[in-house]
């Protein structure tokens, strides 16, 4: 079991794997990155986009599939922090085991995507002893 931390949830995902989705605020287009969850942070496996426009070229080894621009990631960092305007038309939708949430749709503070070891502790062990 993996888990993952977005924002104030707690999701345990029985596989380490998401997906991230949302329309870009200028175009109106759909973005999509699958991302995959290590305890050194997260991982982009792969990114697509519906189009293409400002601030939404395809990446390096793009290849048009069924109306996407899909390219492989190169990119591992320890922490996502998505920006939660409330100014564009719907936030971000994260899916995983068949199941989707939507994030970031009313203005505040940004949203933040680890892995929880990143920032859940783990509890300290125990010194009490019986006497």
């Amino acid at each position: 079991m993996t888990c993952l931390a977005v924002g104030a949830m707690v999701l345990a995902l029985s596989s380490p794997t998401f997906q991230l989705s949302w329309t870009h605020s200028v175009e109106h287009v759909e973005w999509q990155e699958e991302w995959r969850v290590s305890a050194a942070g997260l991982t982009l496996d792969t990114a697509r986009i519906r189009g293409s426009g400002a601030g939404m070229e395809p990446g390096d080894r793009a290849v048009l599939k069924d109306g996407w621009w899909e390219w492989p990631g190169a990119l591992s960092v320890p922490s996502l922090a998505l920006a939660a305007s409330g100014a564009t038309a719907g936030g971000w939708t994260i899916c995983t085991d068949g199941t989707c949430l939507q994030i970031g749709t009313a203005p505040g503070a940004p949203l933040i995507i680890a892995p929880c070891g990143d920032l859940i502790p783990e509890p300290a062990a125990s010194s009490r002893t019986n006497g």
